[in-house]
């Protein structure tokens, strides 16, 4: 049985989820503290949100700081520094149609990894964080599988 090939390595990697405040820069924060120099990591939203507390205190007890991010939407960041990413990575589907729309001019690919919005969870604080950290988790999860070469597979 011949392995499928594994996907390129990028250089400019951007994630999108739907208001740039929870899955995105999270995602954003893992990719960036695996490899921070050998990739150009960030993230956008279709809409503007605000920093999400939640998703502020669980990077935190993964030891990683967020709390400075600015939420940013596609149009501004193509506006500020352009879009020129090898792989948009593409974390609701709003933010997929999106990525869709944005790739038919411009040379970059899109995978979608749909993930769930913590936002919605209902429940006391630590109901909340354990959804957020579940989150956390997948993303890691996915990038370990996606952008360490020779990660254990079922990662």
């Amino acid at each position: 049985m011949v392995e499928a090939p594994r996907e390129h390595q990028p250089q400019a990697v951007l994630f999108a989820c739907g208001q740039n405040s929870v899955r995105s820069p999270m995602a954003a924060s893992l990719l960036h503290h695996m490899f921070p120099q050998a990739l150009y990591v960030r993230s956008a939203g279709v809409k503007k949100g605000e920093l999400d507390p939640f998703a502020v205190s669980v990077m935190a007890e993964l030891g990683q700081d967020i709390s400075t991010h600015k939420p940013i939407t596609f149009d501004e960041l193509e506006d500020w520094e352009g879009l020129n990413f090898d792989l948009i990575i593409t974390l609701s589907p709003e933010a997929h149609h999106k990525a869709l729309e944005l790739t038919r001019t411009l040379a970059a690919d899109v995978e979608y990894w749909p993930t769930p919005d913590p936002t919605d969870t209902a429940g006391n604080r630590e109901q909340k964080l354990a959804a957020y950290r579940e989150v956390a988790d997948g993303l890691y999860a996915r990038i370990r599988k996606r952008f360490v070469k020779g990660g254990p597979a079922g990662l």
